[in-house]
């Protein structure tokens, strides 16, 4: 799981940096929502569940973290794609991708939760 996470963090780390310093080459940052929630949600949330699996293998075992790493990456992928094409017009077309991509993010963090309130019982 962790790997897994660490390779899709830093390869979508990457794809929001690059987009950053793009915007900042074109001085366009229409992008920008998209460009922060992609590297937030994206690089970091992704990578530090992966730590967190690295230190806490038990959690990794679970069955609920296939699901939880498979909605975390659906949802960082989806969710800012909805927010750039939102913001580059054709709102009500795109919305509902937004709006499903933050509930795939929301899910995978629910899920997330679970898996370490689980883990880290006293």
């Amino acid at each position: 799981m962790s790997n897994l996470l660490f390779r899709v963090s830093v390869s979508l780390g990457l794809i929001g940096v690059v987009g950053g310093i793009i915007m900042g080459i074109m001085q366009d940052f229409s992008l920008a929502p998209a460009h922060a929630h992609l590297n937030l949600v994206g690089f970091v949330v992704l990578f530090l569940a992966g730590l967190y699996y690295r230190v806490v293998p038990q959690a990794a075992a679970s069955r609920l973290a296939r699901y939880q790493v498979a909605a975390s990456i659906v949802g960082a992928v989806v969710f800012p794609v909805g927010i750039a094409l939102v913001t580059l017009g054709k709102h009500e077309t795109w919305m509902p991708l937004v709006v499903s991509g933050s509930l795939i993010v929301l899910a995978g963090l629910l899920m997330f939760a679970t898996i370490v309130f689980q883990t880290t019982k006293a």
